[in-house]
């Protein structure tokens, strides 16, 4: 680990420091020469997907698609660390939860089922069968179905959510709260309504083709680094890159290509963005309105003028309504609001408009940076306004492109997990398996959280995931957790969930990605489906890390047969036996997965149907609609002010370290932002540190400021000079998710709003109030 210290790095993302960093996270994890050879056979035919991020593999039988948080991922998996009996025995959980959740996490692989001892506060080993007797004897005493709740991490494979939403459905619930609802869900909820389908229609080859590439609210160099291959390869070609970021991110700047030997060997590196700007925190919708504002005035001048319309009107006659509806709102918008709201100026936002004119082909492309607000589904409509005047939907080189962040949370959803299931799902699994699945909507994540609270919610299960870390509003969840009667984690290493639990709880060790998962003595195959709907197997090439550990579809088939019994038809433990009879049932219930098994033998998988990129519209009306939106006028922040005269009211958004995947942190650096040996920072504008009376490297807490009485605070925070615009900050959740009420949460899709927390800074007297 590094000295605590801020320096700042002048170098391109990628490049020789990716390498370094490889080459110290194998190192970190004693697995030196096993991860070399475990990386050499990720992503081919016989190999095993990464289990990071959903970016698309250019080349799935490639022996190099894999990135510096790829390896992270890889080699945190197959570490040789473990975390057996004897750590449990070491420490109470009290002791536990004392530690980071960098060390809970750097422990490394569970290697036995555990259950909760209340006596000794300790987590002691179990058997398997004694597991799932536990848990059944729980969900089955529970008079309503309802007060269960079943969690998804994105990184189950279809194969297991498949199981997991089939056996929920059979048991009687629709509490399925998953990581959608606290990242993309509202870009499912602002393109169903507005084009017919929740993902995005563009393939990885429309990269190829793309004339530009907008940008919001995403930092691919950490969160998506096989990404900047494409954006590299767009540059180099004399595309167009135009990103919104309130901070500046260097893998937005330059990067430098690890394969490629020229540059690595001259020093080089490759510019990201044509244009790039620097917005306000929130002001995506303002921005993007003032974009469609400047195309509209070109259409009704060129109409004055008699020249050719800038507008696609055969597309939008043929395909589309609603245009008067947001021609009207756009006008009423002035510029001068558009400013303020966004903090760009208006040749800002008329240059970024001209780039889009001036595109035959344009991929607009958002991350957490916009779903997490809370007007982002508007903010979505709005940046598929855009696409749509212009017809840059269903053709080459176009179209939306929301970039997922875990390996298979597109594919959980596409196989049933979600709290609001269609009828037309529901009606299947009744066809198919003969019983009548609930009806009622269940609860999401944030409403799950409010079940625990009240009292209401009994027994939690998690397939995956981090549950206590990825939440919002720290110190209620965690007591929401703490009232269950049972948690329950399915798991691959020790994590902060699993010290934060309920009056019974249990740890279910399960195999990672990387590992043989052996059934009736032949190795089993799992699928996923990554951002851009393409669905490819996954087969693991590690020995498990311990003998004692569980596939994800062998817990949950297990489960299944104890709860349920001879109320289901299903034969649990033949699937169990046989992932190809799981994909035979995946058919029957989803007609685009027909042939499911000799398709995904091919290399590389297939394609899922997408109606929108054949321009044929699931919606209401049988055409894409354009949405109309006024700018809010009410905002939290607007409202904090209000409430906190006479005090500087910031805005917060959370966010990730370089050496961070979701929830898990690998080190303790960031060093594309300069940052080492250290999280609890807080990145500023320089001229906002002296208006304060305060100095770079002065500590400080953090306040949020809300409007029901109860206080959320993060102490200890070291002030960090960084180029972002003034009143905005920036730190690494889930330190600062304690800051983010229960309450906030993103109109129309429950997302918490974790980029934008209105908080107030106050000084941290001296260095004890900081360590305490």
């Amino acid at each position: 680990m590094h000295e605590q210290k801020i320096a700042f790095y002048a170098g391109p993302a990628g490049g020789w420091g990716a390498l370094n960093s490889v080459k110290n996270a194998l190192l970190h994890q004693n697995i030196a020469l096993k991860g070399a050879k475990t990386l050499l056979s990720a992503n081919q035919p016989d190999g095993f997907d990464c289990p990071g991020c959903a970016w698309p593999d250019r080349n799935h039988a490639s022996t190099f698609e894999f990135c510096e948080n790829g390896v992270k991922a890889v080699a945190a998996e197959a570490t040789a660390r473990r975390a057996g009996p004897e750590l449990f025995e070491r420490y109470t959980v009290q002791e536990l939860a004392a530690h980071s959740d960098y060390w809970l996490e750097d422990q490394g692989r569970l290697t036995h089922p555990m259950v909760y001892d209340a006596t000794s506060d300790k987590y002691q080993p179990i058997a398997w069968d004694e597991a799932f007797v536990i848990i059944a004897r729980h969900l089955n005493a529970l008079p309503d179905p309802n007060q269960a709740i079943f969690y998804t991490s994105g990184r189950a494979s279809n194969e297991a959510a498949f199981l997991y939403q089939l056996f929920v459905r059979q048991y009687g619930t629709n509490n399925f709260p998953d990581c959608s609802n606290m990242c993309h869900e509202p870009s499912g909820t602002a393109m169903r309504e507005q084009i017919g389908v929740g993902k995005g229609t563009v393939e990885l080859a429309d990269f190829e083709k793309a004339d530009a590439i907008f940008i919001f609210g995403q930092n691919p160099g950490t969160n998506h680094p096989r990404m900047l291959g494409e954006l590299r390869a767009a540059h180099k070609r004399g595309a167009r890159i135009v990103s919104f970021n309130p901070l500046r991110e260097r893998g937005l700047e330059r990067f430098a290509d690890p394969q490629d030997k020229l540059e690595m060997a001259t020093l080089g590196s490759t510019p990201i963005s044509t244009h790039y700007f620097q917005l306000r925190i929130g002001g995506d919708l303002a921005a993007v309105t003032g974009m469609v504002k400047h195309v509209l005035e070109q259409e009704a001048a060129a109409h004055t003028s008699g020249a050719p319309g800038v507008l696609d009107h055969a597309f939008i006659a043929e395909h589309t309504m609603g245009l008067e509806a947001l021609a009207a709102s756009v006008q009423d918008a002035s510029w001068a609001e558009l400013e303020a709201m966004s903090g760009l100026t208006e040749a800002q936002m008329r240059a970024a408009a001209d780039v889009y004119l001036g595109a035959p082909s344009v991929i607009a492309c958002w991350g957490m940076g916009i779903t997490q607000h809370a007007h982002s589904v508007a903010t979505i409509q709005m940046i598929t306004n855009l696409l749509l005047l212009r017809g840059h939907i269903g053709r080459p080189g176009a179209g939306p492109c929301p970039v997922r962040g875990h390996s298979n949370v597109q594919g959980d959803r596409t196989m049933g997990i979600w709290e609001k299931p269609s009828a037309t799902l529901l009606d299947r699994l009744g066809d198919v398996y003969g019983f009548e699945p609930p009806r009622a909507h269940g609860v999401d994540a944030v409403e799950a959280i409010a079940l625990m609270r009240d009292g209401k919610g009994k027994v939690f299960f998690a397939l995956g995931g981090n549950f206590a870390a990825a939440t919002p509003d720290t110190v209620a969840t965690w007591q929401a957790l703490q009232r269950c009667d049972l948690t329950v984690h399915v798991t691959t290493k020790l994590n902060r969930s699993h010290v934060v639990h309920g009056r019974q709880a249990l740890i279910l060790p399960c195999l990672g990605r990387t590992e043989i998962d052996l059934q009736n003595g032949r190795a089993q195959g799992v699928t996923v489906e990554d951002s851009m709907s393409m669905v490819h197997i996954s087969m693991g090439i590690n020995p498990p890390a311990s003998e004692h550990l569980l596939s994800e579809p062998a817990i949950i088939a297990r489960l299944a047969h104890a709860t349920l019994g001879a109320r289901s038809q299903v034969d649990w433990l033949a699937l169990m036996g046989d992932y190809s009879l799981i994909r035979d049932e995946i058919e029957k219930v989803f007609p685009d997965f027909a042939r499911f098994n000799q398709r995904v033998a091919v290399p590389g998988g297939f394609r899922l149907r997408n109606t929108a990129s054949e321009r044929l519209w699931a919606t209401a009306t049988g055409k894409a609609t354009f949405q109309a939106h006024a700018l809010p006028r009410n905002t939290p922040l607007q409202r904090a002010r209000e409430r906190s005269p006479g005090q500087r009211v910031f805005t917060l958004q959370s966010t990730r370290s370089h050496d961070q995947y979701n929830t898990t942190v690998y080190g303790m650096d960031d060093r594309y932002r300069g940052v080492f040996g250290q999280r609890r920072v807080l990145f500023i504008h320089a001229e906002d540190i002296r208006e304060l009376g305060m100095r770079d490297g002065d500590w400080v807490n953090i306040r949020t400021v809300w409007n029901d009485g109860v206080e959320r605070r993060a102490d200890g925070f070291k002030l960090v000079a960084y180029d972002t615009p003034r009143g905005n900050l920036a730190a690494y959740y889930p330190e600062t998710n304690p800051l983010v009420p229960l309450t906030a949460v993103a109109e129309r899709a429950g997302t918490p709003t974790s980029k934008s927390i209105p908080v107030v800074l106050e000084r941290a007297a001296t260095a004890h109030d900081v360590a305490a």
